[in-house]
């Protein structure tokens, strides 16, 4: 019989690359992650890693077995939550991870509603880039998490995640008509690594040129302050454009982020989950969008 908690070390490794990474994600040594994972060959009587000195690489028969974790572990979780339905309501440590626009814009009334409709719940909330969110959610550090998408950069969620669609909002440019306008200004961009920083450089690079960075922020208040000071042009979403400050014109692009509820794959049905989603969806019908 082969070991669940074994088979999703096997599914980090393919997603992340490395015995070490994901020793260091799941809080283990790198020699307790080659125990197991040796532990789990002898157990499928197949080579499953191919080790070459400090590199190891899965062999076809350990990626064949990744998929069939995922079935399984999908099941798995479709089985705790469904006990967790039997239940009496939802309660408890729920942990949301969430970026900072929706941690500032979303999440308090959201939050107010789950505390009115659900006490017995306990959210946490993490602030989380949703470049980070797949990883998390897989190693169980949050239940939930916000994520959003941009147009010009791919899903950052992976075949162990759902998503649930929650809303979607246009994207503005500082202090310029178009992008192309934008071409020999400085650029506030996100820090690389992070979905904002990837959609920008590609925007630019659909309208036909490298972008000029000369600033690298997070925040979209703080970049909206740089914009206003005249540091550079910047793209911003709807819901942190909605009070610029003075010195700065928002222009409305044909392009947009869409918000998305992330959790593991067959977790949808938990209790938490469905009333943390909700909540999100009853929040949503105030926001300025």
């Amino acid at each position: 019989m082969l070991d669940p908690r074994k088979l999703r070390l096997l599914r980090e490794l393919a997603q992340r690359g490395t015995i070490a990474a994901v020793a260091e994600a799941l809080s283990f040594t790198p020699s307790a992650i080659s125990q197991q994972l040796s532990a789990l060959e002898r157990e499928a009587g197949v080579a499953l890693l191919r080790r070459t000195g400090r590199t190891v690489t899965l062999t076809p028969a350990g990626h064949l077995l990744v998929e069939h974790a995922q079935d399984v572990l999908e099941q798995l979780e479709k089985a705790s939550a469904a006990l967790a339905a039997v239940r009496s309501g939802p309660s408890g440590p729920l942990r949301v991870g969430a970026f900072p626009t929706a941690a500032r814009v979303l999440l308090p009334p959201a939050l107010a509603e789950l505390s009115r409709a659900h006490p017995g719940l306990r959210p946490m909330v993490s602030e989380i880039d949703p470049a980070d969110v797949s990883a998390a959610l897989r190693a169980g550090e949050v239940d939930v998490a916000l994520v959003h998408e941009y147009d010009f950069v791919p899903p950052v969620t992976d075949a162990s995640l759902e998503t649930e669609a929650l809303f979607g909002e246009q994207m503005y440019l500082t202090n310029r008509a178009t992008i192309a306008d934008a071409r020999d200004d400085a650029w506030i961009v996100g820090k690389p690594g992070t979905l904002c920083h990837a959609m920008a450089i590609r925007a630019c690079q659909a309208a036909g040129f490298e972008p000029r960075v000369r600033h690298q922020i997070d925040d979209f208040d703080t970049v909206l302050a740089f914009a206003a000071a005249g540091q550079g042009v910047a793209l911003v979403p709807r819901l942190a454009a909605l009070t610029p400050p003075h010195g700065v014109t928002l222009t409305g692009l044909p392009l947009s982020r869409r918000t998305l509820a992330a959790f593991r794959r067959g977790y949808g049905g938990h209790p938490a989950i469905k009333a943390a989603v909700a909540a999100f969806h009853t929040a949503i019908t105030h926001l300025p969008l």
